[in-house]
């Protein structure tokens, strides 16, 4: 219904609500955003890990870290899941969680930044001092009104990010910047923002800052050797403990982030050493199962390629995905795109529910089953199509015998399944797969 009487008001007046609920939010706790290093981490894929690979990195400094993100929040040491069903949480939300990061005594604060939020104005009256590109690949493209539109609100963190002034923090002038990815076509129209000044590269395939040689995959994490062109000397052996290069180009923004921060690179290298999981990427569920099940939160197409390209180092003998698609009018066109891709690399598909909003899920499943079809999936042999995400993963369990890899995408960690009427039922992705697991181990 918000959303009904938003789209009747007219831009201009809409724009000036956002400033002014900006400023007033920021006033109310105190503008902390002044009194810690924000670091804001946009782009399609990748912000989440990022985000979080980076608040615990920059512990090295000897100061504490927190994070917002689409999986969990960080203030410090303590931790939690992500309630909100928004990556970007409101305004008040994000004060408020920046007010107890300083109160915390934390110096660092990352905030996963995305192009809705940009578009809304969330990201007014927060001092960001560096901004983080990933990667650009098509998605909410109905919500933005085209690619191009999405490209451009995430330009957006990088001009508040040159218009704001230097400040000081614990009496230290702040270094402000930008951290680009060199292997990202899309970079170059980041960096060319006007007033940006300092900006630091990284990649794997294109060597413009740091970049990783010595790539080794394996299914239980990487290990790659950190360079940086700027100084020929340094080689600092890095193991990561989550699979997939796409996980080393994560590991890169944040060092080169680190770089620019003036933070110890190689110190900061060794901590991402000690992180075993991110919630809802690439986790792994153990219950004592002879097969492999994963979840991840992989939405969209290009996630689903880069999941598939780390999963192929996972010896198995059949591979078992469970998908669904998001309603809410988001991303329609991606929904058979997802079942081609699910068809193309599993053996066995089950469509399932995700979060329909106020769309039919069978409408949603029937989408997404179309593109396992015209990959040769046939119902009832190797396609299923349960609107019951529970029965689903449960039928994915009870048909994995040893050696099988069952993977669960578009969930992750989420706590909600959303339905229409702005209703949400309560949801565990990782808890249903262990429950799936212990009911078929013990048929």
């Amino acid at each position: 219904m918000l959303h009904r009487l938003k789209s009747l008001v007219p831009k201009p007046l809409l724009a000036i609500y956002h400033r002014v609920l900006a400023r007033v939010s920021a006033i109310v706790y105190r503008n902390p955003s002044q009194e810690l290093i924000v670091i804001g981490v946009t782009g399609t894929n990748g912000k989440t890990t990022v985000s979080y690979y980076l608040a615990r990195a920059l512990e090295v400094s000897g100061f504490g870290a927190g994070c917002t993100t689409t999986a969990l929040m960080k203030i410090g040491k303590k931790e939690w899941i992500n309630k909100t069903k928004m990556t970007m949480p409101g305004r008040f939300y994000l004060q408020k969680m920046m007010r107890e990061m300083v109160d915390a005594g934390c110096r660092y604060a990352v905030i996963e930044t995305s192009s809705q939020g940009l578009a809304q104005g969330r990201h007014l009256s927060i001092a960001y001092d560096v901004g983080v590109f990933t990667n650009l690949t098509p998605e909410h493209i109905e919500a933005h009104g085209g690619f191009e539109n999405y490209k451009k609100a995430k330009r957006l963190l990088f001009e508040h990010v040159a218009r704001r002034q230097a400040k000081s923090v614990d009496g230290n002038v702040v270094p402000k910047g930008v951290v680009l990815n060199a292997d990202c076509d899309h970079s170059a129209y980041y960096g060319t923002t006007t007033g940006v000044k300092e900006k630091v590269w990284y990649g794997i395939e294109n060597h413009r800052g740091l970049f990783a040689e010595g790539v080794v995959l394996d299914a239980t994490g990487s290990r790659f050797v950190l360079r940086d062109v700027e100084n020929g000397a340094m080689r600092v052996d890095v193991r990561l403990n989550q699979p997939g290069d796409y996980n080393i180009s994560n590991a890169l923004a944040v060092l080169a982030t680190c770089k620019l921060l003036g933070v110890d690179v190689k110190a900061a290298a060794h901590k991402l050493e000690e992180i075993t999981t991110v919630p809802g990427r690439f986790e792994r569920i153990d219950a004592g199962q002879s097969w492999t099940a994963i979840v991840d939160y992989a939405p969209e197409p290009e996630s689903f390629r880069q999941l598939y390209r780390a999963l192929s180092v996972i010896p198995r003998e059949r591979t078992i995905h469970v998908l669904g698609s998001c309603g809410g009018g988001r991303d329609i066109a991606r929904r058979p795109i997802l079942g081609e891709l699910a068809a193309t690399n599993a053996d066995v598909v089950i469509v399932t529910n995700e979060d329909p909003y106020d769309d039919h899920p069978r409408e949603i499943m029937e989408q997404v089953a179309t593109g396992a079809r015209e990959a040769g999936k046939i119902d009832g042999e190797n396609l299923f199509l349960i609107e019951d995400r529970k029965e689903a993963i449960f039928k994915a369990m009870a048909m994995a015998g040893p050696r099988d890899l069952v993977v669960m995408t578009g969930k992750g960690c989420e706590p909600w399944i959303c339905i229409a009427d702005g209703n949400k039922v309560p949801w565990d992705e990782a808890g249903t797969a262990r429950d799936a697991i212990r009911a078929a181990l013990n048929r």
